[in-house]
Order: C-alpha cells, then structure tokens, then sequence
C-alpha cells in the first residue's frame, strides 16, 4: 500500500498490487484493476517510486525471516567430514 493525494487534497492509501497502468495527462491518473480511475496530485515518476520502496521493504521482511542453509564446497571426498 502507498499512499498518495487526490486533487482535493484528500489523502488515501491505494493497493500496490491493483495498479493496471499510470496515465500522463495534465494530471496522473491510476487506473486499477477494477476499471476504477483515481486522479492523484502525485507524478507517475513519484508513484513509481513509492512502489518500489513498498515492494523494497516487502522483500527486506522475507530476507529476514527466510533462512538460507549455508552450502559447503566438496571438491574431493577427502573434504567430507
């Protein structure tokens, strides 16, 4: 979720996951997956961004909980314990 501005100053909070597309018009609008259109005060670049910070902070809450087993190199047999 990211937050962005409509025209009128209202703050709202829009579900990543439901952007279709952005559009560049005199004003960004955010058309959802829905076919619903949201006018926003924020620049595509600015929503973009904001996007890919959210999803930034999702994959750093999985690094941290996934736990890779450390792998040993055997080159010969001699190397196994």
């Amino acid at each position: 979720m990211i937050p962005v501005t409509r025209l009128d100053g209202t703050p709202m909070v829009v579900n990543v996951e439901q952007i279709a597309w952005l559009e560049y018009l005199p004003d960004t609008v955010v058309s959802l997956m829905n076919g619903e259109k949201l006018i926003v005060r924020e620049s595509p670049e600015e929503i973009i961004e904001r996007a890919r910070e959210y999803r930034r902070s999702l994959l750093a809450g999985v690094r941290r909980v996934v736990r890779v087993p450390t792998v040993q190199l055997v080159t010969s047999r001699e190397d196994v314990p």
